[in-house]
């Protein structure tokens, strides 16, 4: 029997846009968390304009409904998984790219345009979008939401930097725009930041205004073997205090390249001794505006590489180097599909990188756990495929990983972010007093605790 709440929300929508029961989609009940609860919401719902999230809003809080606000499901922290008798408010039919502006290098979309769609729009004006958090088909909305990075933030930074104004429909169905096409403002408290990493949980995102920036045409990909981790991540300060910007600067351990080229079908030309005596690897994307600058800066990376006692250097063909990159970015679908128990994206002090690296093989060993990865080291991101069936071990492998990396001034999730997943460790770890006043917040802008409720600030088991 359908529910009476299902019957208006039909009424107020339309039945085409309101699945319920035995119709929901699988794939509108979760994203990409390796470990997913699986819970019946009362529907799935899609709104297609602003004005229809917050009639949304007004029937979810006249009717105490949870309201979880859904992207594109690319997300890793189980942060949009369903509650119970609530509702998913799907954005993906709201995917309109409403103005480019080459002028002033603003783009303003709405919240489930992907990130393909805008880079295929922005292609020709020479512009790009350039956050590339690892999956294209992820949208604007949950990058906002989670405040995306990726391979490319070493450069252009984080989602942060990038978004300019938001437009929000508050629980209460009241609408609130932030911000605007400008890159800077002094006006008051900045509700746009407030917002951006907040996991859809004070305010639904139906308009996003995003800073771009310079398309630069040549670039060049560089694979760099080391005889140890401890070499690669010793490389990072000097590559990154040198001047040369990399746009991507990658570490990859022997495991997990050896993964991601073999599943990729993908031959880089590593002569076999070097591939034998390689413990780790650095990726460089150098971007450059003129052939010449692009030849003079690889240069200079090389000289950089061979005094830090890098085994070779190779400049990737540009084919090979598309297929590299592209396989970094699916490395954590390889590593889901190799059987991996969990992962972790903990954030440290670029400079405490090495040190971390090497407390994570202790660690690992006294707890009995299989831990390896690849990870961000510009920027100081550390991510770790970890093997370990038995939920205990590994949650006191991981208890302890979490609690070093933030005593090294780090934080428990550098991009992923807290969802579920990451809930614990978070709220034990995190300064009480912040907790606290970030709990107050959301009293503010959702007192009845409706918006993606049960997950990050939100302790209250999920029903």
């Amino acid at each position: 029997m359908v529910s009476s709440h299902v019957i208006e929300l039909e009424k107020l929508l339309g039945a085409d846009r309101v699945t319920s029961g035995p119709s929901m989609n699988d794939d509108d009940l979760h994203d990409e968390s390796l470990h997913r609860r699986v819970r019946a919401p009362l529907a799935v719902v899609r709104p297609h304009s602003t004005a229809e999230v917050a009639v949304l809003a007004r029937f979810a809080s006249k009717n105490r409904l949870a309201v979880v606000p859904r992207g594109s499901g690319t997300g890793l922290s189980g942060a949009v998984t369903p509650v119970e008798g609530g509702l998913v408010v799907a954005f993906d039919a709201m995917d309109a790219i409403i103005e480019i502006n080459a002028r002033d290098h603003v783009a303003v979309v709405q919240p489930g345009v992907t990130l393909r769609a805008l880079d295929d729009a922005l292609r020709a004006t020479g512009l790009q979008y350039p956050v590339y958090p690892g999956e294209l088909s992820a949208s604007i909305g949950g990058n906002v939401n989670t405040n995306a990075g990726g391979m490319r933030a070493v450069r252009h930074g984080v989602t942060r930097q990038h978004v300019l104004g938001l437009e929000l429909v508050l629980i209460d169905g009241t609408v609130v725009r932030t911000g605007g096409a400008v890159v800077k403002s002094s006006s008051g408290y900045d509700l746009t930041q407030l917002i951006v990493g907040s996991e859809g949980t004070l305010a639904m995102v139906t308009e996003v205004t995003v800073r771009l920036s310079p398309r630069l045409e040549h670039s060049a990909t560089v694979l760099a073997p080391f005889a140890s981790v401890d070499a690669v991540s010793a490389m990072v300060a000097p590559i990154v205090g040198s001047g040369l910007a990399p746009s991507i600067l990658e570490y990859l351990d022997q495991l997990t390249m050896a993964t991601i080229t073999s599943r990729s079908q993908l031959e880089l030309g590593v002569a076999e001794e070097v591939t034998r005596d390689a413990e780790a690897y650095l990726v460089i994307v150098l971007e450059a505006r003129t052939a010449d600058q692009l030849a003079s800066d690889l240069e200079r990376l090389a000289a950089l590489l061979d005094g830090g006692g890098a085994i070779d250097t190779y400049v990737v063909p540009a084919g090979a180097a598309t297929r590299l990159i592209e396989a970094r970015e699916r490395a954590f679908w390889a590593a889901k599909e190799a059987g991996v128990n969990d992962i972790v994206d903990i954030v440290v002090p670029r400079s405490a990188v090495p040190g971390f690296l090497r407390d994570v093989a202790l660690i690992a060993q006294r707890h009995g756990v299989i831990a390896g990865g690849c990870g961000h080291v510009g920027d100081g991101n550390v991510h770790l495929f970890v093997i370990q069936p038995e939920p205990s071990v590994r949650e006191a492998f991981m208890d302890e990983l979490f609690a070093h990396g933030v005593a090294l001034g780090g934080a428990v999730s550098g991009e992923h972010g807290i969802g579920l997943d990451k809930q614990g460790p978070f709220l034990a770890l995190c300064d009480p007093s912040s907790i606290g006043l970030q709990r107050a917040i959301k009293g503010v802008f959702d007192p009845d605790g409706l918006l993606n409720p049960y997950r990050l600030l939100d302790e209250r088991p999920l029903p």
